[in-house]
């Protein structure tokens, strides 16, 4: 036994998707082996701290869980609370316990299990949850904080999961050839989504959620290691990369948000930035461009630049251009309008703003009142970026967010009170980034 607590949990999570595969590839049943494997990281995160790790850690959890699953197939209880698993069940196959040395975990049981959690059958929330369960390793309580949603919300969620799986009749397996792009493009954008939760949390007290960059980022390492020549992967996970790099200076001591323009950037994490720039630069000269290459591309312009006024916006402007005519989606036109009013003034921006107003998905989202705020503001028209501020601060949920634009909303009440006492007239406008980007 090895006896090095702060390393149990680094194991449990890289364990976890191995042994959950080697359960379901002999035994089938996903829902029963997941709940198997979560007793046993449960089991282990309570023993291994006190005793140590195993020097075989995958053994050890394949062992519980597999003795888990026969005691629940023995169990009456059991077979009354599962009854449609018990009819799907054969006997003989309850009474195999894995052996240490017996058919090791195989990495490719990780990336059937991302196919499999990210099964076209079920929701993107559910994906998500299933995700970062069975294939990070995290339990359900940790998921529900993540999410800021109570434990039985969020054991619902997983439970009908694993019902529609079964219900769809999911085999765990590779999808076939002619399913499997489309299935990779689910597999992505859920890692995406939990990366983007972390990144900028939806609601709550807190902008950054670290335990979802963190894990996102190391389930896009371990895809990446499986799959090192799809562009893609690369790209996401340079991009992932990049913008985590910006971390520790996105956030100021009391946490409340930092803008881009208005970051510390020796605070940025160079060393990431290396290697994301470096996987991106591989990526788009080896494969065709993809979306998230292109936005790992654009995240590689701006940590380049050591000062703000040094930004590249041209080519960030060309960057989205491609990226718009690719992947056409209503939060690159946001991006690319506050872009584009960096190179051409705020009035063209706000041009580009316009067709988003008539975007049900964007109508009411506050991002775009946000960076239509900050167009209004580098216009120098204060009084309807003013409106446009607490227009945005009412509909985000997150609380950082919430009070960063309100205190945009203030300064700018503020300024526009003394200027009208002095002269009479309007005063100038900066270029804040009101949206808070990376």
């Amino acid at each position: 036994m090895t006896n090095q607590p702060e390393t149990v949990a680094d194991t449990l999570h890289a364990s976890a998707p191995l042994v959950l595969g080697r359960l379901v590839a002999r035994h089938g049943q996903f829902d029963a082996c997941e709940d198997a494997v979560q007793e046993a990281l449960l089991a282990a995160a309570a023993q291994w701290p006190q005793k140590g790790v195993p020097d075989n850690p995958r053994a050890w959890l394949l062992t519980v869980a597999g003795r888990r699953l026969t005691d629940w197939w023995r169990s009456e209880r059991a077979r009354r609370d599962r009854e449609a698993a018990v009819m799907a069940y054969e006997p003989e196959s309850a009474a195999v316990v894995p052996a240490p040395g017996d058919e090791p975990p195989s990495s490719d049981d990780t990336l059937k299990l991302l196919f499999l959690c990210c099964h076209p059958a079920l929701t993107a929330p559910s994906q998500v949850a299933l995700t970062l369960r069975a294939v990070g390793g995290l339990t359900t309580a940790q998921i529900a904080r993540a999410f800021l949603v109570p434990e039985a919300t969020m054991a619902q969620r997983i439970s009908r999961g694993k019902q529609r799986i079964k219900a769809a009749g999911a085999r765990f397996a590779m999808p076939p050839p002619d399913e499997r792009a489309d299935r990779l493009r689910a597999v992505l954008q859920v890692l995406y989504l939990i990366f983007n939760e972390g990144n900028t949390a939806s609601s709550g007290p807190h902008l950054l959620r670290n335990d979802l960059t963190t894990e996102a980022i190391r389930l896009v390492r371990a895809l990446h290691g499986l799959l090192p020549d799809d562009g893609e992967v690369s790209g996401l996970l340079a991009l992932m990369l990049l913008t985590d790099s910006h971390r520790a200076a996105r956030t100021n001591a009391h946490g409340a948000l930092v803008p881009l323009a208005e970051q510390d950037r020796t605070r940025w994490n160079r060393t990431a930035i290396a290697e994301g720039i470096t996987l991106i630069t591989d990526a788009l000269s080896s494969f065709p461009p993809g979306p998230y290459q292109l936005q790992a591309a654009i995240a590689a312009v701006h940590a380049e630049a050591t000062d703000p006024k040094d930004t590249d916006w041209p080519q960030i402007i060309a960057l989205y251009r491609v990226l718009s005519h690719l992947a056409p989606n209503p939060m690159i036109t946001l991006n690319q309008a506050a872009a584009i009013a960096m190179v051409d003034g705020p009035e063209a921006g706000l041009d580009l703003l316009k067709q988003l107003s008539k975007d049900e998905r964007m109508a009411g989202h506050h991002r775009l009142a946000a960076v239509r705020a900050h167009l209004l503001e580098m216009a120098g028209d204060h009084r309807a970026a003013n409106e446009a501020y607490q227009e945005a601060a009412r509909r985000t949920t997150s609380i950082p967010e919430q009070r960063y634009l309100e205190a945009r909303a203030a300064r700018l009440t503020t300024r526009q009170v003394t200027f009208n006492s002095a002269l009479g007239g309007s005063g100038g406008a900066e270029g804040d980034q009101a949206a808070g980007s990376r």
